[in-house]
């Protein structure tokens, strides 16, 4: 444990509830495992708790509690919604929030195996959430940019993880993602974070969108990579034609950012292996299935 961890036990989190929401501190309390910036949590069956642990700052926490409850009436898959504040205290001098539990299992332990199905899900849910943002509405610091501004970080994916063989192609369609025209529309919601571990399945489809702390206005590309990140081999023609809304640029910026997702998911996994902090080697097979898909294209 480093400094900036603290060690989070049921005992602690029941104290928590006790302090400053005692109506709640004699659900049931469960670990869930996995979790870096942030650990959760159950509350009972309908409830979880979001502990601020590595997070160096409250910021994505307190962007969640903002703007979920604005989004989510109309978003059509369930997503966390904050209902109580925790807030630092001398026990714990940190924020942590109770949310709304949405059930079914991470994709990066389960698996789609109604891919239509799931396609046409990912693609609803997007549709309704790449609204025009207002104004006030958070902007991304680390991501969200054209690929062109992202070359650093692919490069350094690319060289860390990126197979011999097919080297060539992921720089492709990389460079063909610098190529392509910038976004030309407002800024719209972007959740900014979708990856295997942030989306729920069961009955072999998708049945819930978590881990909103990223979201941003911006371009709706970094949503639309997760047509080859999440979804099965041959399902991103299908969801780009019930999304309607992407053009020919959008998908080449939206294939590239995938490649470079993929990639990023293939160095967590390899760091898994090292044992290294933060690693998940169950992510490493997830990114090598996702970049397949990417090369195959549309």
């Amino acid at each position: 444990m480093t400094d900036t961890e603290i060690e989070i036990t049921a005992d602690l989190v029941r104290a928590l509830l006790e302090e400053q929401h005692p109506d709640l501190a004699g659900l049931a309390i469960r670990e869930v495992a996995g979790g870096w910036g942030n650990q959760m949590w159950r509350l009972g069956d309908e409830l979880a708790v979001r502990m601020q642990r590595m997070d160096p700052t409250p910021e994505l926490q307190l962007k969640e509690r903002r703007w979920l409850p604005v989004l989510a009436p109309r978003l059509p898959l369930p997503v966390p919604t904050p209902v109580r504040f925790g807030e630092p205290s001398a026990r714990f001098p940190k924020h942590w929030t109770v949310m709304t539990w949405v059930p079914g299992e991470p994709l990066d332990h389960g698996s789609i195996s109604r891919g239509p199905q799931a396609a046409d899900a990912l693609a609803g849910f997007l549709q309704a959430l790449h609204v025009a943002a207002p104004a006030e509405a958070p902007i991304a610091t680390d991501r969200g940019a054209h690929p062109r501004d992202c070359t650093d970080g692919f490069e350094h994916f690319f060289q860390a993880v990126a197979p011999d063989d097919i080297a060539a192609d992921v720089r492709a369609v990389w460079d063909d993602a610098v190529a392509a025209q910038a976004w030309q529309g407002p800024p719209v919601w972007v959740h900014g974070d979708l990856h295997p571990a942030n989306v729920v399945v069961s009955d072999g489809t998708l049945s819930g969108i978590v881990d909103f702390g990223d979201m941003f206005a911006g371009d709706p590309a970094w949503d639309l990579a997760a047509a080859w990140v999440l979804l099965p081999a041959g399902m991103a023609s299908r969801f780009f034609d019930t999304y309607e809304h992407a053009d020919g640029a959008a998908i080449q910026r939206a294939r590239g950012l995938a490649a470079m997702k993929s990639l990023f998911l293939m160095l967590m996994g390899q760091n898994g292996d090292r044992g290294l902090p933060g690693g998940k080697p169950n992510w490493g097979p997830v990114g090598r299935a996702a970049l397949d898909r990417v090369l195959k294209g549309v």
